[in-house]
């Protein structure tokens, strides 16, 4: 399973990201920030062959987006997750496959005291409830899950470099910790790459485009496995897929793939 914030699809196509795809054993690959409408995605993207893709755009031309490639056709898939102010911002999209509701995630990146942020709060606010009803749901169907995306947030101070300079930032505030932890303790999730590498600096998963941050590795780990705790403990590797050096990336964001034991 594979998870990566694209940082807009068209672009990341010509850098790199097709013969990612082309390569990677991923089963399943969730996409975040794909900033296109399907019919503006080239031919080899929107229908790769041998995927099964379901594209959920934002209303908002040219914002957010999630997207999910499937090696195998889902049973069902859902855009939203029943909010009347989120289900059309191309922020969440889920699709069962046979016991296993795999969704990908692009929690919104908010901007301490500003109305992004408020907006961050609100998503926050309705999300938490509703991962707590999938995960009991799953559980009375004998299903897992497995939420895969960018959450914007730094759990732990191990999350990311700078942690002392960001203690009033966006991602990092002490409320968006808070939330994660309910989510993992009071939600009964687990950060299934944690939870492999408990000790670690890191793994990070995102590099600013300024300065030398990416040559320092002076990242943030924001994109995360989140997975129910039968899954989780499946989980056998997960590897951050970093660009070998700066000029061939193709996101801001690099890959997490997380291998999981068959069932």
């Amino acid at each position: 399973m594979a998870t990566v914030n694209v940082n807009g699809l068209r672009a990341a196509a010509k850098k790199g990201f097709t013969p990612w795809l082309a390569a990677t054993e991923a089963d399943v690959v969730c996409l975040q920030e794909v900033r296109a409408e399907p019919e503006q995605l080239p031919a080899e993207v929107r229908e790769p062959e041998g995927w099964h893709v379901v594209h959920a755009p934002a209303a908002a031309k040219g914002r957010a987006g999630v997207s999910l490639y499937t090696r195998q056709r889902p049973e069902r898939t859902r855009i939203g997750f029943g909010s009347t102010e989120f289900d059309a911002s191309g922020r969440y999209l889920e699709a069962d496959l046979p016991g296993l509701t795999v969704a990908s995630l692009y929690l919104p990146s908010g901007e301490a005291g500003t109305p992004r942020q408020e907006e961050k709060e609100r998503f926050m606010g309705e999300f938490l409830p509703y991962l707590k009803e999938l995960r009991e749901r799953a559980a009375a169907t004998g299903r897992e899950v497995l939420v895969c995306g960018d959450w914007n947030i730094a759990h732990r101070e191990a999350d990311l470099r700078n942690w002392k300079a960001n203690r009033r930032s966006a991602g990092f505030l002490p409320e968006e910790r808070d939330w994660l932890g309910r989510l993992f303790d009071e939600g009964g999730y687990t950060d299934v790459v944690r939870r492999l590498h408990p000790d670690v600096e890191g793994p990070y998963t995102w590099w600013s485009y300024r300065g030398k941050a990416f040559d320092n590795d002076s990242g943030w780990r924001i994109d995360y496995h989140v997975a129910t705790p039968g899954l989780a403990e499946r989980a056998t590797s997960a590897v951050v897929e970093r660009a070998a050096s700066y000029d061939l990336r193709w996101s801001d964001h690099a890959p997490v793939t997380v291998t999981y034991a068959a069932a």
